[in-house]
């Protein structure tokens, strides 16, 4: 009887050194919606809740934004990013300091003047409206309107031009208005240098942490934004400021008494297409009426905002902004207001932006849908 070896015991299993998968590698139709609803989510979220804080931040991302390109050349001739930073914000602070230094007095000056003379302005107002209307219902038909509705409409005017040159005093004199000039000259340019110093940085962090599935497709998007909004800023900025000192001195050349202040806010107020310009001659006009009192003068004011709506419509316009931006003026409005009615001046400062990023998602997904079976899908025959 033969006998056999007792069977080794098996050797303790040890463990796998490879690491273990991560599970599948292409992500779920509903992981990327929920990423994408969960970024914006966070987003408006961060927005409404510190919306009180955000301004001088946002700010300052405007002003990085704005200056990089000057801080890339100065970094290619070979000026360090950290120097050339320091060297564009200290500039930008110097600019702001001597136009404040020279403007604000001039300005507080002419808010005396509307003070002093709102009650002689309203009064030829009323009278000159008065004319108007009496010459009106003469030409139409006597006893068209009601005098009662003539007086009604008068004092409503003469209201309206005591409210607003009393708002005006407040914008400009205020203490909450100092304050918040106070703050984004503090804040502002401190955030705005780091982030000025820091802007190639971030782009490359923020670059690598795209989905590599869509990043191709997340970079060309964010290309065509950044060149939307590029040209729109810059050529607006460079548009606002030019028109700002040609209506400044042509008012002011006219003689009109407030010609600094109306001519500055006028062009301030141009980077919203038709409305800034409109609103600045109607109170132009309402000043000269006030002021002069004949249709002469009143004549002369409106000449300079016709030749300045000529020189921005040809030559301002088709120079620096050209075919390149691709924001329709209503759009730019509709964004504006809808921005500074959600989150007030922190919402101008992103309506823009953002406008100018959902209208290159628009036009993305509308080239998707023109070369998609959605559109190219023939029409069916009847059989």
């Amino acid at each position: 009887m033969s006998t056999t070896a007792p069977a080794p015991a098996p050797a303790p299993l040890r463990p796998d050194p490879r690491p273990r998968s991560p599970g599948p590698r292409n992500a779920t139709r509903a992981q990327r919606f929920g990423l994408g609803f969960g970024l914006l989510a966070a987003f408006i979220f961060a927005l409404w809740f510190f919306a009180a804080i955000l301004t001088p931040f946002v700010l300052a991302v405007c002003v990085a934004y704005f200056l990089d390109p000057v801080a890339s050349r100065l970094a290619r001739v070979g000026v360090p990013r950290w120097l050339g930073a320091g060297l564009l914000i200290a500039g930008l602070l110097a600019f702001a300091l001597i136009a404040l230094l020279l403007l604000y007095p001039l300005l507080i000056s002419q808010i005396g003047v509307l003070l002093t003379r709102l009650p002689a302005y309203v009064t030829t107002i009323s009278a000159r409206l008065q004319d108007v209307i009496a010459a009106a219902e003469d030409a139409v038909a006597p006893m068209v309107l009601d005098p009662r509705l003539k007086d009604l409409a008068v004092s409503q005017l003469g209201s309206i031009l005591v409210w607003l040159g009393t708002s005006a005093t407040r914008l400009i004199g205020g203490g909450y208005a100092l304050f918040n000039v106070f703050t984004f000259a503090v804040v502002t340019p401190i955030v705005g240098f780091y982030l000025l110093r820091d802007w190639p940085r971030m782009m490359g962090r923020i670059e690598t942490w795209l989905p590599r599935r869509n990043a191709a497709v997340l970079r060309q998007l964010a290309h065509d934004t950044d060149r939307v909004l590029s040209a729109w800023l810059r050529g607006q900025l460079i548009c606002c400021a030019l028109l700002a000192v040609y209506y400044a001195l042509a008012l002011s050349a006219v003689g009109l008494e407030l010609g600094l202040l109306v001519g500055l806010l006028a062009g301030i107020f141009t980077f919203i297409p038709y409305v800034g310009s409109m609103t600045g001659m109607i109170t132009a006009i309402l000043l000269a009426i006030g002021q002069f009192g004949n249709w002469r003068d009143v004549a002369m004011v409106v000449g300079v905002f016709l030749a300045g709506q000529i020189v921005e419509g040809y030559i301002i316009y088709p120079r620096l902004l050209g075919d390149r931006v691709e924001l329709h003026a209503v759009w730019v409005i509709f964004a504006l207001f809808a921005g500074g009615v959600a989150f007030g001046f922190l919402g101008v400062l992103l309506a823009v932006p953002i406008a100018a990023a959902i209208g290159v998602l628009a036009r993305y997904w509308l080239r998707r849908y023109l070369e998609s079976p959605l559109y190219l899908d023939p029409p069916r025959t009847g059989g």
